[in-house]
């Protein structure tokens, strides 16, 4: 694990326009599913859109749970630290997906969400959004469906870190990662690793040098094309086969 550099608080939350129903990331998000007119409802929840320059917090662990975060651009990890500094990596999200919602169940949030690059949040108020749900059957459903998604998630973290090799690790989050990008609209292929190999290495509970030799390895079987943060899948199949020998 690794030393923690010093983290700076973002910008409070402005009021911007926000509309909805013309995002284009509405099918990812909490409000997919909803009618025309519950869809004009749930905007008024989003009362404001947050901008988190690179490095800053969008909120730190502790903090009290007031709102949940929709990422509208940009990358993000949520992270803890120890009491010696050491920072455990425990996810990354991107467009399309929902922050804070560990803090739910507790009343403050688990984990430090941090930008890893300039990024921008829909600020959803959870308090409003569970007096909606209450009258929208629609919206909690796709609630109890996001919360699900989430412990679905934190299982297959538990699984990556549990049980596979090293190597099924890094294949493993490639893949996702391209699942992830596809159901954007972007390649599946092509992408740029926001996170440093110290972060991925946090992530995967491996160490840094064996991070670069996994990356070198994969390059060399043709697998993908590295040139510093810059992936090409080559062999998609390829990486799934590496999870298949496990069977």
């Amino acid at each position: 694990m690794y030393a923690v550099t010093a983290i700076k608080p973002a910008a409070a939350p402005k009021k911007y326009e926000v509309t909805c129903s013309n995002c284009n990331l509405r099918e990812l998000c909490l409000p997919h599913g909803l009618c025309a007119e519950d869809m004009a409802r749930f905007e008024h929840v989003v009362y404001a859109r947050r901008r988190i320059k690179r490095g800053e917090a969008l909120f730190a662990a502790g903090d009290e749970f007031k709102a949940v975060y929709a990422v509208r651009s940009g990358f993000f990890k949520t992270s803890l630290t120890d009491g010696e500094g050491r920072e455990q990596v425990t996810g990354f999200f991107m467009g399309g997906e929902l922050l804070g919602m560990d803090g739910i169940g507790t009343g403050r949030y688990n984990n430090a969400s941090i930008a890893l690059e300039d990024s921008e949040v829909c600020v959803l108020p959870y308090a409003l959004i569970e007096k909606m749900a209450a009258e929208m059957p629609s919206l909690q459903r796709h609630l109890h469906a996001v919360l699900s998604r989430e412990i679905v998630r934190d299982h297959g973290v538990m699984m990556l870190l549990g049980s596979m090799r090293a190597e099924e690790r890094l294949a493993t989050f490639l893949l996702n990662l391209s699942k992830r990008f596809t159901a954007r609209g972007f390649s599946p292929s092509e992408f740029h690793l926001r996170m440093t190999r110290d972060e991925l290495g946090s992530y995967l509970g491996l160490k840094l040098e064996t991070v670069s030799r996994l990356f070198s390895r994969f390059h060399d079987d043709g697998l993908i094309e590295v040139q510093q943060k810059h992936v090409r899948i080559r062999d998609i199949a390829g990486l799934t086969q590496i999870l298949a020998m496990r069977h």
